[in-house]
């Protein structure tokens, strides 16, 4: 996993800032929900993410060990932003007095965090040195290094953005089973989260 070699900078090709930068920004959002649109302990498990990616930022752990803690943290930041989605869904067809700014907050909140959770899965996932990738991204001609060009986590959440505002690819296409299933659970939760959570709390406004 590439999440699990961020301390090692001479193992990437690109800034690891911005990956960084994503995953403080996911830990924001989940700040920012309502306690009553989580499953709760909202505090507990920022915290445990702060410290995952803190052990992946700092500390020298074993290969097992730090693929271990990509993994989780990955997993963890999906874990909650999927269950906070259900609860959010569930309370609109339960509760007659959630608020409608709450609604339009964690609707908003959900759906960034859905575009970095996906954007930082389908970087993890695509080996681009292996013969065949998962995507198939548009390459600048070879007179400008297109020969060279390798994807980088910006252009990965590029094609995230892109499926969760179209409900499809655009011009990076899936290859694989896997990126398929990905891209088809981004555009369903997107969907869900636009047409359905947005739409209800504007009519709670309203």
């Amino acid at each position: 996993m590439r999440l699990a070699h961020i301390s090692q900078r001479n193992a990437f090709h690109e800034p690891v800032w911005h990956v960084v930068a994503a995953i403080l920004i996911v830990i924001g959002l989940q700040l920012i929900l309502n306690d009553v649109l989580t499953f709760g302990f909202k505090y507990v498990i920022v915290g445990l993410e702060v410290l995952l990616l803190l052990i992946l930022s700092i500390f020298s752990l074993p290969a097992a060990g730090r693929r271990v803690v990509a993994i989780s943290l990955v997993a963890l930041i999906s874990a909650v932003n999927i269950v906070s989605l259900a609860v959010v869904i569930g309370l609109l067809f339960t509760s007659n007095h959630v608020e409608g700014h709450q609604l339009l907050i964690s609707s908003v909140a959900i759906y960034i965090t859905n575009i970095i959770m996906f954007g930082l899965w389908y970087w993890e996932l695509d080996n681009t040195k292996k013969a065949s990738s998962d995507f198939q991204f548009p390459h600048p001609p070879a007179s400008e290094g297109g020969d060279r060009w390798q994807p980088t986590f910006f252009d990965y959440l590029y094609v995230s953005v892109t499926n969760a505002t179209a409900f499809s690819p655009t011009d990076t296409m899936p290859l694989t089973h896997r990126a398929k299933l990905l891209m088809t659970v981004q555009s369903i939760a997107s969907l869900v989260t636009v047409a359905l959570v947005a739409a209800r709390a504007v009519n709670i406004l309203s």
